[in-house]
């Protein structure tokens, strides 16, 4: 049951409540009246119960005429003044309730109504009137703290959104300014070896040179758009550009033996090259497995790791698993790397799942087909 449903239920409850009270307190006002309904008391009653209902007007005006009903008519107007009571006191108007019973106690004591709140009992019915306030005070402050905790859960709520959204566009942000790198390269290349055929332009035919001039000119003003459209990806981070890692094609061997440099165990199984791949499928390759063995250092450093690659076609398959910890066990990870790889990796059109296996290990593992 969600928010809306549960305020639409409360609103409905109190509702019946408020009605039942009401015809409470007209039944006991001709109980006293000798058995006549159509009495002032009784319409002091509706009209109490309609304002304590509505609540319209000032948060004061249907306690105070409750408490003067029932110190002019005593007993029969009981139900709806403990409501009131306990109306105020969880509003935190503990000093009004307070006053309103008060005036209620020293109306009948003053007046002398037929069924006066001060009977049957010597105490009268000050206890039932404490009971309200005291229960008034506590659905209050209970209800106060629901309030707090469920929009605390709603901020959580909203920073984890926002946070995962910061990884994601962080994760794009790398995809693109690796993929600047790459076509940077690439264009150069194209640039370089355009421009070495056109020195040598010597026997070659006419449209040739044309072309070769063209190849040059194109790759240089894509390399000149290409800086400038992806060029500010390498600057807006905490570091300057120059002091940032290149991450063109780093192979996944480095960092797996990195890793085993560090005193982590695994245990590699690759099928097919890189180079049948495209660019992209390697860049998430090495990205999925640098970040899959960070979490099970991290989380379960004394586990074998199982990596398992296969370039393809028809597709790139990543595998990374390791066995349950003897000592921590592994966790959930607390960061959001995971949350930036799954970016990567539907961006490519392939999917990604990560979590405990049945045998309580952890296992990664994500698809990406060629296109």
């Amino acid at each position: 049951m969600n928010q809306e449903q549960r305020q639409k239920w409360s609103v409905c409850g109190r509702y019946g409540l408020v009605v039942l009270l009401t015809l409470a307190a007209v039944q006991n006002g001709a109980s006293t009246a000798g058995g006549r309904y159509l009495t002032l008391g009784s319409a002091v009653a509706v009209a109490c119960g309609v304002l304590l209902l509505l609540r319209r007007g000032h948060w004061l005006l249907a306690p105070a005429l409750t408490a003067a009903a029932a110190g002019v008519w005593g007993w029969p107007m009981l139900p709806l003044l403990l409501l009131a009571l306990f109306d105020l006191a969880a509003d935190r108007h503990t000093a009004a309730a307070v006053t309103c019973a008060t005036a209620a106690l020293t109306g009948n004591a003053l007046l002398h109504p037929t069924a006066s709140l001060w009977r049957p009992q010597q105490y009268g019915s000050s206890l039932f009137l404490l009971l309200a306030v005291v229960g008034g005070l506590w659905m209050g402050n209970r209800r106060r703290l629901v309030q707090a905790l469920n929009t605390q859960v709603e901020h959580l709520r909203i920073e984890r959104e926002l946070r995962e959204q910061a990884a994601r566009i962080a994760e794009r942000s790398a995809i693109a300014a690796e993929m600047h790198d790459v076509l940077a390269h690439r264009l150069s290349l194209i640039a370089l070896h355009t421009g070495v055929l056109a020195a040598r332009q010597d026997g070659l035919p006419l449209p040739v040179i044309d072309r070769l001039a063209l190849l040059r000119t194109a790759s240089t003003d894509a390399l000149t758009d290409l800086r400038d459209v992806l060029g500010a990806l390498r600057t807006t981070g905490t570091r300057p550009a120059t002091d940032r890692p290149t991450p063109v094609l780093r192979d996944v061997q480095e960092v797996i033996e990195q890793a085993r440099a560090a005193g982590q165990r695994i245990d590699t199984t690759t099928e097919g090259t890189p180079e049948q791949a495209p660019v992209t499928h390697r860049l998430a390759v090495f990205r999925l497995v640098q970040e899959a063995l960070t979490n099970a250092r991290k989380h379960a450093p004394d586990t074998t790791v199982h990596v398992r690659i296969d370039y393809g076609p028809p597709a790139t398959l990543i595998e990374v698993t390791n066995t349950s910890s003897t000592h921590t066990g592994h966790t959930v990870p607390s960061g959001f790397g995971l949350v930036g790889l799954r970016e990567r990796v539907e961006a490519l059109g392939g999917h990604l799942n990560a979590g405990p296996s049945g045998s309580g290990a952890w296992r990664l593992a994500a698809r990406i087909p060629h296109h």
